[in-house]
């Protein structure tokens, strides 16, 4: 039976017939469609990026990775602080700041870059205009991704789970898929596109399309979000929640603030005390003293731990594949069947549920990532250069599978187990810590920055990935005080039966 509006119905045996709120379909397709925007343009930067910083210096990975330090670093140093400015602002403001601010700073790096290509010799002809603008594309770039973040937190952490509010729990886990989904798809068919333009037509011409892009979705992509948050009844509830919260807390601090220093006691601190004092109270710590208090820290710890990787599409792997002489197409078609896997894991993912909760999914899902990176580790000790490229490409496109589940997994249980009012400041904290392990990676890449050497970046992110597998079944073990159900495996079932029965 088609309806204009999504019911879901109370899976209780006494309440099988009691319909559950209405969930608007028209703005739940609004807010898929204006994700998908926003996330296209994202992931079309992320792509290109890689190709124009080696096209710009050849036979190096140094730009490609001081660009990758300049985006992880901004996001990890002011990761917590975006949250907490979420946190502290209006859905309006902050769907204001996200739009505006990201398609700005985008149109700014595609510009930059198209200046930069057009000018192919401009390194040698005048170094300070060709650093000058290099550094314009890395901060514009580095500030889209920061606004970039704002939308992360405010979709996938805020409003997806405000608009479940009062469903089954299949009504998120199915919310969570769609929107991973939609992130997948932009990032399959987005290299593809951007692949086949440089391919055949050139990299100035993606540059040029890449800036038109952010200059005309911008419009659209506010209009769809506004239309969600006026015809979604919940958001506006939520949005007066929090502004509720906010003034409560902001009359509480001005009736019961004491100052902390008087005259008499501030001669008798120290100099250092007193910044001691200033940075134990600073935003930035407070969102990470309560990200730390978080049952789900581990888990956070884990997902964060798989951003120290040169194992995936990103920029260095990108660079390295270009600099081997795999061709640009060839590259995006690979990146595109690498998330074409992981979007088969928004499909699995609910599957899994129906047998196992998500944090035994998180676990076999992380560990059958794990799995297929031994390719990627193979690959090192293949002679053929080509053969080699292929099994980093297909290793790397095969755990995918894994990976996404894996995200899913750690993702539901922070929606279920984070307080709402800490949801923004606990998002944001986890996208700065992964931003920071992401700067590590880079700063790998600047210090092994000869493409001959790719292998040893490989054999770290490896080691990094088993250690965030680790983490995560500890932190299993320690909530389940076991990690698998050996007496449900066939061949062990007499031998529990035979040795436990009472």
């Amino acid at each position: 039976m088609e309806e204009t509006e999504t019911r879901v119905f109370l899976s209780s045996e006494q309440h099988q017939e009691e319909e559950e709120p209405l969930l608007p379909r028209s703005m739940v397709i609004s807010l898929y469609l204006g994700y998908f925007l926003a996330r296209w343009g994202a992931r079309t930067w992320e792509f290109s990026v890689a190709l124009y910083m080696i096209y710009l210096w050849p036979n190096s990975l140094f730009l490609t990775a001081m660009y990758g330090a300049v985006e992880s670093g901004s996001t990890a140093i002011f990761g917590p602080i975006v949250g907490q400015m979420i946190d502290g602002m209006s859905y309006v403001k902050v769907l204001r700041l996200w739009l505006v601010t990201q398609n700005l700073s985008f149109i700014v790096a595609g510009g930059s870059v198209i200046a930069l290509l057009l000018v192919p010799d401009l390194k040698s002809q005048n170094f300070p205009v060709f650093a000058t603008l290099v550094v314009l594309t890395n901060l514009s770039g580095a500030i889209g991704v920061l606004s970039t973040l704002a939308g992360t937190i405010l979709i996938e952490r805020d409003w997806v789970v405000v608009m479940s509010e009062g469903h089954s729990p299949a009504v998120l886990t199915r919310m969570n898929s769609v929107i991973r989904g939609i992130d997948l798809s932009s990032k399959l068919l987005s290299p593809v596109i951007t692949g086949l333009i440089i391919s055949f037509v050139s990299l100035e011409a993606s540059a040029v399309t890449f800036a038109a892009w952010a200059t005309i979705t911008v419009w659209i992509e506010y209009w769809l979000f506004i239309s969600v948050y006026n015809g979604v009844p919940a958001i506006l509830q939520s949005d007066e929640r929090r502004s509720l919260r906010l003034s409560s807390q902001t009359d509480t601090a001005s009736q019961y603030y004491v100052p902390l220093l008087t005259d008499e006691n501030t001669q008798s601190r120290s100099g250092n005390m007193r910044i001691i004092e200033r940075i134990s109270e600073s935003s930035f710590v407070n969102a990470w003293r309560n990200y730390l208090n978080q049952d789900i820290v581990l888990p956070g710890v884990a997902l964060a731990l798989l951003f120290f990787t040169v194992l995936s599409f990103g920029t260095l792997m990108t660079a390295t594949l270009e600099w081997k002489g795999i061709p640009t197409y060839i590259i995006g078609i690979g990146r595109g069947i690498s998330a074409g896997v992981g979007l088969t894991a928004t499909v699995v993912y609910p599957l899994l549920l129906f047998r196992l909760s998500p944090l035994r999914t998180g676990l076999w899902s992380f560990w059958s990532q794990w799995t297929c990176l031994l390719v990627c580790v193979g690959s090192i000790w293949v002679e053929k250069e080509k053969i080699a490229s292929y099994m980093l490409m297909a290793g790397v496109a095969a755990s995918r599978l894994g990976l996404w589940m894996f995200d899913l997994a750690v993702i539901q249980q922070m929606q279920d187990l984070v307080p709402e009012s800490d949801r923004c400041v606990v998002g944001g904290v986890q996208n700065s810590l992964q931003a920071a392990l992401d700067l590590m990676a880079n700063l790998l890449g600047i210090i092994v920055s000869n493409p001959k050497d790719f292998w040893i970046l490989t054999l770290i992110s490896f080691a990094t990935v088993s250690l965030a597998g680790v983490l995560y079944t500890v932190h299993l073990y320690r909530i389940r005080k076991h990690i698998f159900h050996l007496e449900k495996i066939p061949l062990l079932n007499n031998f529990f039966i035979r040795n436990y029965s009472t």
